[in-house]
């Protein structure tokens, strides 16, 4: 059988709409701008944008409930050794109640050409999960229970994971695992730690040319993990006149959101997208808030013919 760039496309899709509606999940942090900050979520991506690039991105999720998450992402990485190679660097802080999280890895990635303006890579990552837990910051079913007094300080864990990530100028698709490791986390539900499963991420998208100053990409990201709801986001982005990016996203059964960014210089984009609880949860917290900062360094024979929205 001959793999062409129209197969891997035409299966990759099968195999993202199957793998979101078919199983259950437990989440990691979520964000709604995922398609601005790719390597959080997938490591192949390290590298494809062509230059330097670096992300600062913050969000607040369920504002007005205590305890509620809060994370923030930092990313670095460009291609090295004629843009067949990535390396880069992604840091995640993820807050939830009494428990906190810090994550760092090192990212890379084997970029190949399959066809005219066409590449598949292939990532990997490693580093380290640090896990802090001071249960006088939660509630106590028991006070006088001696494993909700026992403070977890540092607890430190391996992280390896992988992912294949296919793109075009105008399409792209990527499976990942962000841990092959598993281990404990906080669990808010059940006011305990708990072990860890495999999260698996699905991603896909692709960038419509409407007008000469308008266009429009859908993209959907799906994140499953074996015994908890699965996470489906669906969202819509359109770019005018190469500046101004407006849209809107789904989170399935969960939420609706706006997203709004500006490219500021070529070199300078921001993002701001807002989440309503679209289930009876929105009685206990007003929204979520998301920020994002992305920065590229380009080289100065290198012109950017349109915003990258991937």
């Amino acid at each position: 059988m001959k793999i062409t760039p129209k197969f891997i496309k035409r299966y990759f899709l099968f195999g993202l709409l199957f793998a979101a509606f078919a199983v259950n999940a437990q989440q990691e942090a979520q964000y709604t701008q995922y398609m601005y900050n790719t390597l959080t979520v997938n490591p192949a991506y390290t590298g494809t944008v062509g230059h330097f690039q670096g992300v600062l991105q913050h969000r607040s999720q369920w504002v007005g409930l205590d305890g509620a998450p809060t994370t923030q992402a930092f990313t670095l990485h460009s291609p090295v050794f004629n843009e067949r190679m990535g390396l880069g660097l992604s840091v995640v802080n993820d807050r939830l109640g009494p428990s906190q999280e810090f994550f760092a890895n090192a990212n890379f990635a084997y970029i190949i050409p399959v066809g005219y303006d066409a590449n598949l890579s292939f990532g990997l990552k490693a580093g380290v999960r640090l896990m802090d837990i001071d249960w006088s910051k939660g509630i106590y079913y028991q006070q006088n229970d001696p494993l909700l007094n026992t403070n977890i300080n540092n607890k430190t864990t391996p992280t390896i994971g992988a992912g294949v990530y296919y793109y075009t100028e105008k399409f792209y698709a990527g499976l990942s695992v962000p841990s092959f490791i598993r281990s404990d986390y906080y669990d808010d539900v059940q006011e305990s730690t708990v072990s860890d499963r495999l999260h698996y991420y699905v991603m896909g998208g692709y960038v419509f040319d409407l007008s000469e100053n308008l266009k429009f990409k859908p993209a959907v990201l799906g994140k499953v993990v074996s015994g908890a709801p699965v996470t489906v986001d669906v969202s819509a982005n359109f770019l005018l006149y190469e500046k101004l990016t407006l849209g809107a996203s789904y989170r399935w059964d969960d939420s609706v959101s706006a997203l709004v960014g500006f490219q500021i210089t070529n070199s300078i984009f921001a993002g701001y997208s807002y989440d309503y609880t679209v289930t009876d949860f929105n009685k206990y917290n007003d929204g979520s808030h998301e920020v994002i900062l992305r920065f590229d360094v380009l080289p100065k024979n290198k012109r950017v013919k349109s915003p990258r929205f991937f």
